[in-house]
C-alpha cells in the first residue's frame, strides 16, 4: 500500500511540476504529516525530490528527473480502459488501479498536453444509471465476481439459494444494475449480481472461448429479453398522425413487426406486454387511434373516453 502511494507521489509531481504538502495529502487522501515522512523516504531512496521553501513552495523533482515507473501493468492498463465510469471502477474495487494507471498516462504525456485529462473530465462525465435510481450500496458479491472476470478463475457461489459453479465471463452494468454473463454446463447465462448469496474464487481456472464478444452477447440476450415479454397482440386503426406517433408510442422491441403490418387504411398490429399495458400505450394515441381487438380493451378505453367526456363536459 505505501509502496503505490510512494510512487503516485512521485508520478503527480513529475506530473505537475511541483505541488505543495496539502494538495497531495488531497491527491493522496493522506494527512500532511504522511506526505512529509513519505517525501523523506523518498529522498532517502535516491529520488531527487526537494522543497521550495516560501509563498508558493512546496514539493519538487529535481529538473530532468524522469521516473522509470510510466509503464503499466496489465492490471492498470486494462483499469484505465474502464476509467469513463468511475462509480462502476469503485464498486469494482479498482478505483486505485485505475488511479494510479491515470497517473502513468498522465506522466508519460509531453508537457504539453499534460493538461488533457483534467480538461477532458471538466467537459465530459458518464452518468450510467438511470434518473430517479436509488443509491444502493454495490452487491457484495460484485468485487469477488470481478476478480474472477479479471482472472478467469470458476466461481462457487450460491444464486437464488442455489449452489453453482460458473465459469464468469463479464459484467455488465445496465441502468445501475449489475449484471454477471458465465457459463453454467456449457450454457451462457445471464444472471443479477445481487442475486448472488456467497462466492468463492476458485484457484482452478477456465478456458475462456476466444470468439466469445460480451458486447454481442448481451445486445442478443436484451433484445431477446425485451421481445420475451410481448406476450399479447393488440388490432388498432391509426389515423395518419397516429401513424406518426407510432414510433413514440409503441415498445422499441415491438416497433419493427408493428411498421411492417401496418396497411393502407391504418390497421396495425401491435404486439404488447398485457392488456393494462397496452391501455396506457393506447391512451397516449388520444383520438388518433382506434382499438379493433380485443374486444376487452376496446371496451376498456370506451369507458374511460366516457369518463373524460363526462369530466370534461
Amino acid at each position: 500500500m505505501r509502496a503505490s502511494r510512494l510512487m503516485s507521489l512521485v508520478l503527480l509531481l513529475q506530473g505537475r511540476g511541483g505541488m505543495t504538502a496539502a494538495e497531495l495529502a488531497r491527491e493522496l487522501e493522506v494527512s500532511e504529516r504522511t506526505v512529509h515522512r513519505d517525501v523523506l523516504a523518498l529522498s532517502e531512496a535516491g529520488v531527487p525530490v526537494y522543497a521550495d521553501r516560501g509563498r508558493g513552495g512546496g514539493y519538487r523533482l529535481l529538473d530532468g528527473y524522469r521516473t522509470r515507473l510510466t509503464g503499466l501493468d496489465r492490471a492498470e492498463a486494462e483499469a484505465l480502459f474502464l476509467s469513463g465510469v468511475p462509480a462502476a471502477l469503485r464498486e469494482m474495487g479498482l478505483q486505485e488501479v485505475a488511479a494510479t494507471a491515470r497517473l502513468k498516462a498522465a506522466a508519460a504525456l509531453s508537457p504539453a498536453l499534460r493538461d488533457a485529462p483534467a480538461t477532458a473530465a471538466q467537459r465530459f462525465h458518464l452518468d450510467a444509471p438511470g434518473w430517479f435510481a436509488g443509491g444502493d450500496p454495490p452487491p457484495a458479491a460484485l468485487a469477488p465476481l470481478a476478480r474472477a472476470v479479471w482472472s478467469d478463475r470458476r466461481v462457487s457461489a450460491l444464486y437464488r439459494e442455489r449452489p453453482r459453479v460458473l465459469e464468469p465471463y463479464g459484467l455488465v452494468l445496465k441502468a445501475g444494475t449489475w449484471y454477471l454473463a458465465a457459463r453454467l454446463k456449457a450454457r451462457t447465462l445471464i444472471f443479477r449480481v445481487h442475486r448472488f448469496g456467497e462466492i468463492t474464487v476458485l484457484d482452478e481456472t477456465f478456458d475462456r472461448d476466444p470468439d466469445f464478444d460480451l458486447a454481442a452477447f448481451w445486445a442478443e440476450q436484451s433484445a431477446e429479453f425485451s421481445r420475451s415479454l410481448l406476450r399479447e397482440v393488440v388490432t388498432l386503426r391509426l389515423s395518419e398522425r397516429g401513424v406518426r406517433m407510432l414510433r413514440h408510442v409503441a415498445d422499441p422491441a415491438a416497433l419493427a413487426d408493428a411498421l411492417a403490418s401496418l396497411e393502407p387504411d391504418g390497421t396495425v398490429r401491435l404486439a404488447v406486454e398485457s392488456l393494462p399495458v397496452a391501455f396506457s400505450q393506447v391512451l397516449r394515441f388520444g383520438a388518433e387511434a382506434e382499438v379493433l381487438d380485443p374486444p376487452e380493451l376496446r371496451a376498456m378505453l370506451a369507458e374511460a373516453a366516457a369518463r373524460m367526456a363526462e369530466l370534461y363536459r
